[in-house]
């Protein structure tokens, strides 16, 4: 299953398909005894696909087998043991991916020319990535996080290793033998391609960078780097050779700090665009500021969903619905997000209660 949404893979989910690409989306659950039911649920919703594609004239036979196959494919490798909060599969003639989500998903099947992406890009940006890059003497490692986990990143020619006969950097740190390595000529060279090599990662996937090593590691890093100078440093030793659980754990106070330097940046915002007139809330108000790109920050409190329909009165605002009501949009907040993101306004998820009297939603606008 996938996790990491690159904005080169989104640009490849997004691109046009063959008649029927279909989107299946079910809410999955963590733990028990919720998570029971997430099998059966599953299994379920795939039928439905499959039935209404059995039902769709626009379907040719040959195509229709096709795509269940891969529907059947995508089941297969589902491992509902490590499910988080929400599960898309997408199908399409030749192809299938099955994505995990970190955020509730309405459950829905949807046949189109596209894949229905705006959960997987609004659960990305709920999860704030961020990259961890870990450096030792003979190895760098870029960690790839979100949420509360990292999983090593096997991009932009890392991990990065550097080969010399009986070369145990960590070993001779730790006892001594090794005061000045970071001294060495060799090593500088090395460290200056790491940091040559992030900052090609970071012109295509931007986000918060932390740097963990030796303190010497670190403050060659500072006579030398570019990006890893201006990066968060963590003095940290060994876990350019570590496990995901130690990375997180080394860096998860750091990211805690930020997470809440950054609501209050978030709430200051909103407070002064309240006074400039440049404030929105609620999700009619902000949906229609979005459709325009107008919002230059969206912030959403991190549990807020909400069911509307059109109002009928042909001015397209929106109301509240029910799950069960005609033509319904339960997942209008993600469908906000996506397009906010898409017309390049910063997207911050911010702690249940902190709008206030926002109701889950706000916006500051450009003009």
């Amino acid at each position: 299953m996938e996790h990491a949404l690159s904005p080169t893979t989104l640009i490849e989910l997004r691109r046009p398909r063959p008649y029927p690409a279909v989107s299946v989306l079910t809410p999955t659950h963590r733990r028990e005894p919720e998570s029971a039911q997430d099998p059966v649920r599953l299994r379920n919703v795939v039928a439905e696909a499959k039935k209404r594609l059995e039902h769709d004239p626009a379907v040719t036979r040959e195509r229709r087998n096709d795509v269940v196959e891969q529907l059947d494919r995508a089941l297969a490798e589902v491992d509902l043991t490590h499910a988080e909060d929400g599960l898309a599969i997408f199908a399409a003639p030749g192809e299938h991916q099955v994505w995990s989500l970190t955020r509730p998903v309405p459950e829905r099947v949807v046949l189109s020319d596209t894949f229905l992406t705006r959960n997987l890009v609004a659960a990305q940006a709920a999860e704030r990535p961020f990259w961890v890059l870990a450096v030792s003497a003979d190895r760098v490692t870029l960690w790839n996080g979100a949420g509360h986990r990292v999983t090593e990143a096997r991009v932009g020619g890392f991990p990065m290793t550097r080969d010399r006969d009986n070369f145990d950097a960590e070993r001779q740190e730790r006892i001594g033998d090794l005061p000045s390595t970071f001294r060495d000529e060799d090593i500088r060279h090395f460290l200056r391609d790491a940091d040559t090599a992030v900052a090609r990662v970071l012109r295509t996937r931007q986000r918060p960078l932390y740097v963990t090593g030796e303190t010497a590691a670190l403050s060659l890093l500072d006579e030398i780097g570019t990006v890893t100078r201006d990066a968060a440093h963590i003095p940290h030793g060994g876990l350019a050779h570590g496990t995901p659980e130690a990375v997180w754990q080394a860096v998860r106070p750091m990211v805690a700090a930020e997470d809440r330097r950054n609501v209050d940046t978030v709430a200051r915002r909103l407070e002064a665009a309240r006074g400039h007139k440049t404030f929105a809330a609620g999700v009619d108000e902000v949906r229609q500021n979005a459709q325009q790109g107008r919002i230059q920050l969206l912030a959403v409190e991190e549990n807020f969903r909400t069911a509307v329909r059109a109002d009928g009165d042909g001015g397209g605002h929106l109301v509240p619905a029910d799950s069960g009501d005609l033509d319904v949009r339960e997942d209008i907040v993600d469908e906000i997000v996506e397009r906010c993101l898409d017309t390049g306004a910063e997207v911050r998820f911010v702690p249940d209660g902190t709008l206030g009297d926002a109701r889950g939603i706000a916006g500051v606008l450009r003009y």
